[in-house]
C-alpha cells in the first residue's frame, strides 16, 4: 500500500459505507444524504461519530460545532443529468456551484492526474433540519460523460465512498479554538485526514477519519471554518505523518521565524495598515510603516504562507496584499485583539527560551537566570512591561465566555441576597466583568496588586458594573472572607506545589462553608494526546517556575488544604474550570 504526501491511500481499499454502496445510483445516494441532514444535529451525531464522547466535553464541542451538511461526490453523465438528480430528490436543481478545489486534488492524488482534467464542481442544495435550522448537502459533482477517460474514476469511486462525510461549521474559529477542537477530536480517536484551503469561498476545511468504532456509517468527518486558516491546516497535515522526517524536522527548528514574524507583523502596527476587505500595495504599506518595501514584501511573502495576509495582485500585475481574519486578531483596534500576546511572545518571554537548557538542566526558571529576577517583580518595576502583561492576559478572556452561565454563578445569582464573588489576583478584572456584566444581582471583590487594581477600576467602570465592585490591593495573604464564589484564574500554574497549596489554604480560610471555587487552568491530559497545556507546561518551566497539573495532581493539591475537587468541565483555548466545595469536617 502506498501514500501521497498528504496521507491517503492509492490502492483500492474497503468500503466506508457498506450500507450506502448497495443503493442503486447516485440518486439514491443522494437522497439518502438529505435524508440523513434533516434528521440528526450535533448533539446526537458527535456520539454516534465519537463513541465516549460525553458530558461537558459533549456540550462544548456540540455548541462550537454546527452541524452543516453531509458530503457526496456524484458522477452525473452530463449537466441535464445532475439537474434531473437534485430535482428527484426535492433539492434546489438551480443551486449554483462553485470550484472545488480540495476534492478535485484529493481525486487528482488518487488516482495520479492533473488537476485541470478533473472539473470538479461544488454545490449546496439547501436542506432544513428537524427544527427548521438551515442545513445542506453538499454535492462534489464531476462530470462523466459515456466511454469518457474518467469513467474509470466513477466506478473506483462509487463503492469506496472517500469523499462521503459529515461536516460541522465551526462557530467563531480562530487558530486557537480550531487546536483545541482538533486535539479534542483526537483525544476520541479521529485522525487527520487531509484538508485544504479554498479562495473561491474563503474556507478552510479540516478532515479526519472516525474511530473504528464509530455507531454511524459516516467514516469522514469534516471541520469547516470561514477565512485563511492555513497555519493550522499546516500543522493538520503535518499531523498525518505525510512529511518525510528531515521535512517535518526542519518546519519544526524554523517555528521561532514564525513567532517573531507575528511580533514583527504586530509591533510595526502593520495590520493598522491594512484592511481585510482591499489589497494595498507593498510600496504603499512600506511608505505609511516607515519600512524597507523590499525587506516588507519578504515579511508579507512568509505571513501569507502562515496565513495571516493574503497575496491580492492589484492592476499591472503590482504585488499587494490584504489582511486575513488570523492577521486581524493582531490589530489594535481589535476587540479581542491577540497583539498584546504577539508582543510578549516575541519580546521578554522569547529572549527567555533562549535559555531553556538552563531550565532544564537546574529546574529553575530561565527568566530568572536571564533578568536577575522573577518576572512578576520584573515587570512589576516595569509599568510598560505591567501592561503590557496585563494586556496579554486579558487577549485571552475568551476562555472566561461559558463561566457567566456556569452552574454556581447562576445558582449564587438567584440567591435571594446579594451574593459576592471575590476574583483572587483577578488581574484587569476582566473575568469578573463579565460575570456581573451578566448577572446585574451580583456583587464583586477583587484582590491584586496595586497597579493592576487600578486597571480594573477603569475596565469595570467602563463595562458600566464598578458601582457594584470593590477592590482590595494586596496578595494571597489577603483573600477577603465571607463570598459566596470565590475566582483563581490562571493563578496555580505559576506557582510549585507548595506555594499553591499555601494559596489554596488562604481561599479554603476565607471560604464560608457554603461557597464554592471555581479554578481556571488548562489539564494536562492525563492519556498524553496533544493538548495546549503540555505547550504551556514547558512554557511555565521556562519562565515562571510553576507547571501545568492533570485534574488528579489538582484534587491531591486541594485535599491537602481541605478543599475537594466536585469536577471540572472544558472551556474555549483548551481550558478547564474546576469546581471546589471545602471538604466535610471529619
Amino acid at each position: 500500500m502506498t501514500t501521497t504526501l498528504a496521507g491517503e491511500t492509492m490502492l483500492p481499499r474497503a468500503s466506508t459505507l457498506p450500507d450506502e454502496t448497495m443503493l442503486p445510483d447516485d440518486t439514491a445516494r443522494l437522497r439518502a444524504a438529505a435524508a440523513f441532514v434533516r434528521e440528526h444535529d450535533s448533539t446526537t451525531l458527535l456520539p454516534l461519530l465519537l463513541p465516549g464522547i460525553d458530558g461537558p466535553e459533549l456540550r462544548t464541542l456540540a455548541e462550537r460545532c454546527r452541524f452543516a451538511h453531509a458530503g457526496t461526490l456524484l458522477f452525473p453523465s452530463d449537466a441535464p443529468s445532475l439537474r434531473a438528480q437534485l430535482d428527484a430528490c426535492g433539492l434546489d436543481a438551480d443551486t449554483p456551484s462553485h470550484p472545488s478545489v480540495v476534492v478535485r486534488e484529493r481525486l487528482a492524488r488518487r488516482h495520479r492526474r492533473d488537476p485541470a482534467e478533473l472539473d470538479v464542481r461544488i454545490l449546496r442544495p439547501r436542506v432544513s433540519g428537524t427544527s427548521g435550522e438551515p442545513r445542506a448537502v453538499e454535492v462534489f459533482a464531476l462530470i462523466v460523460p459515456p466511454h469518457s477517460a474518467l469513467e474509470h474514476i466513477a466506478a473506483y469511486e462509487r463503492p469506496r465512498r472517500h469523499e462521503a462525510h459529515l461536516a460541522f461549521e465551526i462557530e467563531r474559529p480562530d487558530p486557537l479554538v480550531l487546536r483545541g477542537l482538533c486535539a479534542t477530536l483526537a483525544r476520541h480517536g479521529a485522525r487527520p485526514d487531509g484538508g485544504g484551503y479554498n479562495p473561491h469561498e474563503n474556507g478552510t476545511v479540516l478532515y479526519f477519519t472516525t474511530p473504528t468504532d464509530t455507531a454511524c456509517g459516516y467514516r469522514r468527518l469534516e471541520l469547516y471554518a470561514h477565512g485563511d486558516h492555513r497555519g493550522v491546516l499546516a500543522d493538520h497535515l503535518g499531523h498525518q505523518g505525510g512529511r518525510p522526517p528531515a521535512e517535518t524536522l526542519l518546519h519544526l527548528l524554523t517555528g521561532a521565524w514564525t513567532t517573531q514574524a507575528l511580533a514583527s507583523f504586530a509591533r510595526l502596527r502593520l495590520p493598522d495598515a491594512m484592511d481585510t476587505r482591499t489589497a494595498s500595495r507593498t510600496e504603499d504599506l512600506a511608505r505609511l510603516t516607515g519600512t524597507h518595501p523590499e525587506g516588507l514584501g519578504t515579511l508579507l511573502r512568509y505571513l501569507a504562507m502562515l496565513g495571516a495576509v493574503a497575496p491580492d495582485t492589484g492592476p499591472g500585475g503590482q504585488e499587494g496584499f490584504r489582511l486575513t481574519g488570523l492577521g486581524a486578531l493582531l490589530r489594535t483596534d481589535e476587540p479581542e485583539s491577540m497583539r498584546p500576546l504577539a508582543l510578549m511572545y516575541g519580546g521578554p518571554f522569547y529572549r527567555s527560551f533562549g535559555g531553556l537548557d538552563h531550565a532544564v538542566t537546574t529546574g529553575l526558571p530561565a527568566f530568572d537566570h536571564l533578568f536577575g529576577e522573577n518576572h512578576f517583580d520584573h515587570f512589576a518595576r516595569d509599568p510598560g512591561l505591567a501592561d503590557l502583561f496585563d494586556r496579554s492576559m486579558a487577549a485571552s478572556a475568551r476562555m472566561f465566555r461559558p463561566l457567566p452561565a456556569h452552574p454556581v454563578v447562576t445558582a449564587a445569582a438567584r440567591a435571594a441576597a446579594s451574593a459576592t464573588v471575590v476574583d483572587v489576583a483577578g488581574g484587569n478584572g476582566e473575568l469578573l466583568g463579565q460575570i456581573l456584566t451578566a448577572h446585574p444581582g451580583l456583587r464583586g471583590v477583587l484582590l491584586e496588586r496595586p497597579h493592576a487594581v487600578e486597571a480594573a477600576r477603569r475596565l469595570l467602570d467602563a463595562a458600566g458594573c464598578g458601582a457594584r465592585c470593590t477592590y482590595r490591593a494586596g496578595d494571597f495573604a489577603d483573600v477577603p472572607p465571607g463570598g459566596d464564589v470565590y475566582l483563581l484564574s490562571r493563578v496555580l500554574h505559576d506557582w510549585d506545589d507548595d506555594r499553591c497549596r499555601e494559596i489554596l489554604r488562604h481561599c479554603a480560610r476565607a471560604m464560608p462553608d457554603h461557597a464554592d471555587l471555581l479554578i481556571v487552568e488548562r489539564l494536562l491530559p492525563a492519556d498524553g494526546s496533544p493538548s495546549l497545556a503540555t505547550a504551556w507546561n514547558l512554557h511555565m518551566l521556562c519562565n515562571v517556575g510553576g507547571r501545568e497539573r492533570d485534574a488528579a495532581h489538582y484534587a491531591r493539591l486541594l485535599e491537602d488544604a481541605g478543599l475537594r475537587l466536585h469536577g471540572h468541565a472544558p472551556l474555549p483555548l483548551d481550558a478547564h474550570v474546576l469546581h471546589v466545595r471545602k471538604a466535610p469536617s471529619r
